[in-house]
């Protein structure tokens, strides 16, 4: 059984939200599988932006973000649901993302300047809802945010493998389509990947 970890990354807390029916659903089903689920919202966290280096390398980090921390030091599997704005992830989980990944957590550098990654032995699944066509936005954009999310965050700071769903022209969706994002979160969540 693992421990899986769900960062809410949606930063608006409505409940109709669709990101939240999907890590909802991913949720429930880990649950039900006999996974250990534990949940951080970001919308719900209170912390500042990072303005310097020197505040992201040595400030102690927020109650919020400390509490984060200790999650993700706890998982050994990283879900990551969040919309994509204006061709990347919003601007609230990407502060997030900086305030909880900071060095001598997820990272510590040698002497050298050659970065240790402190998250090995963690997976990860990255979820993105969108208004535009999952396809064409693998095809034409190359899936330009979700790799760099997977490249320049996730795999510089040791975790892999990473996976990713795309679910795309979330407005268009009928009942019918929006059901069947969701059984695939539910045989994900079981599946704990």
């Amino acid at each position: 059984m693992k421990r899986i970890a769900i960062i809410q990354g949606h930063p608006d807390p409505a409940p109709e939200r669709f990101c939240r029916a999907l890590a909802a659903a991913y949720a429930k089903a880990a649950e039900g599988a006999g996974h250990e689920v534990r949940t951080i919202d970001v919308t719900t966290l209170d912390f500042p932006l990072l303005r310097t280096r020197a505040d992201w390398e040595s400030a102690a980090p927020p109650p919020a973000i400390a509490a984060a921390q200790r999650t993700l030091a706890w998982s050994g599997h990283v879900v990551i649901v969040f919309p994509l704005w204006l061709g990347a992830l919003p601007a609230l989980l990407k502060a997030f993302l900086e305030q909880v990944l900071r060095p001598g957590f997820a990272v510590r550098y040698r002497t050298n300047g050659m970065p240790v990654k402190l998250l090995k032995g963690r997976s990860a699944r990255i979820v993105v809802t969108m208004g535009m066509p999952g396809f064409f936005y693998e095809a034409f954009y190359r899936a330009h945010s979700i790799r760099s999310l997977e490249r320049n965050v996730l795999s510089f700071v040791g975790v892999d493998p990473v996976a990713r769903t795309v679910v795309g022209a979330i407005e268009a969706k009928s009942g019918k389509g929006r059901a069947r994002a969701l059984a695939t979160m539910r045989r994900l969540g079981r599946e704990a990947r």
